[in-house]
């Protein structure tokens, strides 16, 4: 076993001894006295070698900056060493050799431009700031996990590749799949549905989802993880509450777990009591209302987004009742034939969730297809389901890597996934 302990938990054992194992974060020699940092995923500790005190092939240890490593040897107090602990090594194993040049410092006192680092990305990690995104975001999908499990929804793994574009775009990824064309997935929507009208009743999903959208922003990526609920026997101010109940309790578990992990990154995240809904028609009017350039009908640009935080003076709130012609063509229609019962989470200016009490009923499904000017024979994959008892249902997507942005307090999405994938990047 190379480690015992993490650095962690073997800053809690003094007196103990332990083995330790990661990189080497700096190294100091003054001679008769040498310190190795060791950094591994929960912190650094330091290794003091001190000659007459450890044994000399320890002391004559010379390392590099990045090397990996093993330390065994007991934890004592140092009031002077980080966190006021220290390790007194009795051996000491060098696990492997640096034997290039590092293209990012994981130490941070050299800048490195954000292509650079996503290139050597499997380097970029091993920063600090780098760390705590990613641990704010485990416990970001895991949170979302527990709360709808808490619910009684079951989790399904629906596949990512499909025969046809589910969502009914041209902005999809075709692959060759044997002898037939198929697509990845732009979105579950299809087979949560599906999963519903089997019978589930409560499903929810955390899946990778594909969008050959050829955009260059700093809130989009070609891959992006969705965190989905579908809920059968429901309306959209069901599934609205739950995705407002949720996101709250997401924030409060990331709030609970990851002070650390916030502080690193410089954030004071806030957790609201309560998430307002607005309707479409309130906010356009207010925006108007306020100088911003806005018609009925049109979408909000990420421009009226960020105003909208300001009018609103709230973090985190919905938008409900749409213009019918700029949501999917599933989402239920109203009966004022304007507006539908779709809806929007936004979260510090920028959309981080979607959905809809969806169409259940064929003849409406097929009316609305026909508004859009598209062909009902062609989406008889989808509408054959609803011949055979599909129930009212609702649902919605909430997008892992903007939440994990907004709340983290990135400038650009790329930040939010281990490996993003966008326009240009296929690597690593």
């Amino acid at each position: 076993m190379y480690r015992t302990h993490y650095t962690k938990e073997a800053k809690e054992n003094v007196g103990q001894k332990v083995k330790i194992a990661g990189w080497v974060h700096d190294f100091r020699n003054l001679g008769k006295l040498k310190f190795v940092l060791l950094r591994d995923r929960t912190g650094i500790m330091q290794v003091t070698m001190k000659k007459g005190i450890v044994p000399d092939e320890i002391v004559d240890v010379e390392v590099n900056r990045e090397d990996v490593v093993q330390f065994e040897g007991e934890i004592k107090e140092n009031k002077i060493a980080p966190d006021g602990v220290e390790m007194i090594p009795s051996g000491f194993e060098l696990l492997n050799k640096v034997e290039k040049k590092l293209p990012v410092d994981p130490a941070d006192h050299v800048k490195a431009e954000l292509d650079t680092r996503l290139d050597y990305r499997y380097v970029d990690l091993r920063r600090k700031t780098i760390s705590a995104i990613f641990t704010i975001k485990s416990v970001a999908v895991n949170a979302f996990r527990k709360a709808v499990l808490e619910k009684g929804f079951i989790e399904i793994n629906p596949t990512t590749i499909t025969g046809a574009a589910t969502e009914g775009g041209a902005d999809v990824f075709p692959i060759q799949y044997f002898e037939n064309q198929a697509y990845l997935v732009q979105s579950p929507q299809l087979y949560k549905q599906l999963s519903v009208i089997g019978g589930f009743d409560k499903v929810f999903m955390t899946v990778p989802v594909f969008r050959a959208e050829k955009h260059n922003t700093t809130t989009h990526l070609n891959e992006i993880t969705q965190m989905d609920v579908e809920m059968g026997f429901a309306d959209h101010e069901d599934v609205m509450g739950i995705l407002s109940d949720v996101t709250v309790k997401i924030l409060a578990e990331v709030k609970k777990q990851c002070p650390e992990q916030l502080a690193e990154l410089g954030v004071e995240l806030e957790v609201p009591k309560e998430v307002k809904k607005y309707s479409y028609t309130e906010l356009v009017d207010k925006l108007v209302s306020n100088g911003f350039e806005m018609k009925w009908g049109e979408d909000f640009s990420k421009e009226a987004e960020k105003k909208l935080q300001g009018i609103l003076g709230e973090d985190l709130y919905l938008i409900d009742d749409w213009p019918t012609p700029i949501r999917a063509f599933y989402s239920m229609p109203k009966g004022d034939g304007k507006t539908c019962n779709a809806f929007d989470l936004v979260y510090k200016g920028l959309e981080i969730a979607s959905g809809a009490q969806r169409i259940h009923k064929v003849d409406i499904l097929n009316e609305q297809l026909k508004e859009r000017g598209l062909d009902p024979y062609k989406f008889e994959f989808y509408t054959n389901a609803f011949k055979v008892g599909a129930p009212p249902h609702a649902g919605w997507s909430l997008g892992l890597e903007r939440m994990t942005m907004k709340i983290c307090g990135l400038e650009n999405i790329r930040e939010a996934m281990l490996f993003p994938r966008d326009r240009t990047r296929v690597h690593p």
